[in-house]
């Protein structure tokens, strides 16, 4: 979690009283963050991911302000036309967004310059995941010619002097030879065209999201109206960024100038940034329900304008700023949190039960009980991982889960099943004793649409057996054994699969219940993982064997 430093003076004055620091001290501790220290001039928190808002000493002083009950309700950030637009094209297809905005009459001094780079540099670490899905600009407005292009174009063949360097040199040498180029090379250094910002008179604003142009891309204290461009790989994710430095901005006494940013492909024209308050209704009893508490409707509007939000009769208005608000639960936390942590009170039940432990949980961990009796040994391994694993090196084609934003490519997938993830495992441990005898205890992420989320979570158990003589028979032994202390039954039919040898590998099921495959690995798939011995496994699917053994009961 990010720690910040503000200005104490400065947030005491946007807040709008004084405060002795043990009362400061718990009312931020009361607010959902995590102070570290109150010194005579600054104050250290550290802010906790879901509340990107909170970075700046605007956005704080805005929170705690409300909270405390001195400015209560929906803060508004009235919006005015700038009649100014900002063309898209040929853009990076790695780097294909952006949203723009003016800002006129701020008042700006060295503080207040220093307050905008933390803003800039907070928000690009958390919230833009160290500059990978986004990166913030500002520019004194007075030196940019309307209207700004943003476009893309080959490295080697544009020159522009980058921020407080000697020279101009051209957008790849920037990589290896400016500080910040070379700090974030790695976001963009395998791109064949870099982004670019241009203006109307073909003059270079910034290389987004590594650096601005020295000549108009530095703010001074002489600056008072700038241009603000947030760029990046995703469109809510950079709107959202804008959103809160533009309200930031404005709250250090701008005013907001919208932009029309026009897209030549779907996207059409887009008018940002929007400052209008989201909606949402909810039900007061369901938020009483999640909290235990009977809150009154004036009660509930009185904690829920303690925390930044409009409300009447049922609908709320969610200031544009708090990107965090999904679902109700989110409503009912905050609703805590503006009541008071602790002022709820605990309760004994009224009802009297006995715990015991879940019937399912008991059945994993026989399963786990008899496989360790076999001689086999448990490995744990993630839920993450990558499509040439779990299907390529498999020889198979399979539906996979992909995460919307990964930090790297070997993590990118959940895995759909278990095998290839205990194969990972084996081949990392080569160097050790055969054979080796393995199984790992999971859960597997399928996608099916008819689930809330789309995906379909079950709980599976790999066993795989690698060894200089190992082979199907060995595996089938395993599979009796279990089904035999289950006083289960069970068939296994011949069938084919891509990742097993053929005429050695079938299919296990439980009346009509299909449960497994088992077989011995395809030479290939060996080879793919770098195992030189045969290997026999099987994947049982728990949630379905639990289904069939819980009807015995």
């Amino acid at each position: 979690m990010p720690k910040v430093t503000l200005n104490k003076k400065e947030v005491l004055k946007l807040v709008g009283k004084a405060l002795p620091d043990d009362k400061l001290a718990d009312r931020i501790s009361m607010l959902g963050t995590d102070l570290e220290k109150i010194t005579k001039e600054e104050i250290e928190v550290e802010i906790f991911p879901n509340r990107p808002d909170l970075l700046s000493e605007q956005g704080f002083a805005r929170a705690l302000s409300s909270f405390i009950g001195i400015k209560k309700g929906l803060a508004t950030f009235p919006t005015k036309n700038s009649n100014e637009k900002n063309i898209v094209k040929n853009t990076a297809k790695e780097w294909p967004y952006v949203v723009t905005g003016i800002i006129k009459g701020l008042k700006l001094s060295d503080a207040k310059i220093k307050e905008i780079i933390q803003i800039q540099e907070k928000l690009g670490i958390t919230y833009l995941r160290n500059r990978k899905k986004g990166g913030i600009g500002i520019y004194p407005l007075e030196k940019i010619s309307f209207p700004i292009i943003f476009t893309a174009e080959n490295p080697d063949t544009f020159k522009f002097r980058p921020l407080e360097y000697p020279s101009e040199i051209t957008g790849r040498q920037i990589l290896s030879k400016h500080p910040t180029g070379r700090k974030y090379a790695s976001i963009c250094q395998d791109w064949k065209r870099f982004p670019l910002f241009r203006d109307a008179k073909n003059k270079i604003l910034s290389m987004p999201p590594i650096i601005n142009a020295h000549e108009l891309g530095k703010i001074t204290e002489h600056t008072k109206d700038v241009f603000v461009e947030v760029t990046g790989t995703d469109l809510p994710t950079i709107s959202r960024a804008f959103t809160m430095i533009m309200t930031a901005l404005s709250e250090m006494g701008g005013q907001i100038y919208t932009m029309d940013v026009h897209y030549k492909d779907k996207t059409g024209k887009i008018t940002t940034p929007d400052t209008k308050p989201k909606k949402m209704k909810i039900d007061r009893n369901h938020i009483n329900k999640l909290i235990g508490l009977n809150l009154s409707e004036t009660e509930l509007k009185d904690c829920l304008e303690r925390m930044g939000y409009g409300y009447k009769k049922g609908e709320l208005s969610i200031p544009c700023y708090r990107g965090d608000i999904l679902h109700p639960c989110d409503i009912a936390e905050d609703v805590a949190i503006a009541y008071g942590y602790d002022n709820l009170k605990p309760e004994i039940p009224n009802v009297s039960t006995l715990a015991y432990e879940n019937s399912y949980e008991r059945f994993k961990e026989r399963i786990a009980n008899l496989l360790i009796g076999f001689e086999l040994v448990e490995v744990k391994s993630f839920h993450l991982t990558n499509k040439e694993n779990q299907s390529t090196k498999m020889l198979t084609s399979i539906p996979l889960a992909e995460l919307d934003s990964c930090m790297n490519t070997e993590f990118n997938i959940l895995r759909a099943w278990m095998i290839p993830s205990v194969l990972e495992t084996l081949e990392r441990n080569k160097h050790h004793e055969y054979p080796q005898n393995l199984f790992d205890l999971g859960t597997i992420f399928k996608i099916d649409p008819s689930q809330e989320t789309g995906i379909l979570e079950q709980e599976r158990v790999a066993i795989l057996l690698c060894g200089a003589e190992t082979n199907y028979t060995d595996a089938r032994q395993i599979l009796d054994g279990l089904f035999q202390a289950l006083d289960l039954t069970y068939k296994v039919e011949p069938t084919t699969h891509p990742s097993f040898i053929p005429g050695r590998v079938g299919r296990v099921s439980a009346g009509k219940t299909k449960l497994a495959y088992i077989g011995e690995l395809h030479p290939q798939v060996l080879s793919n993982f770098n195992i030189e011995f045969p290997t026999a496994c099987f994947e049982l699917n728990l949630s379905e064997l639990w289904e069939v053994f819980s009807k015995t009961l």
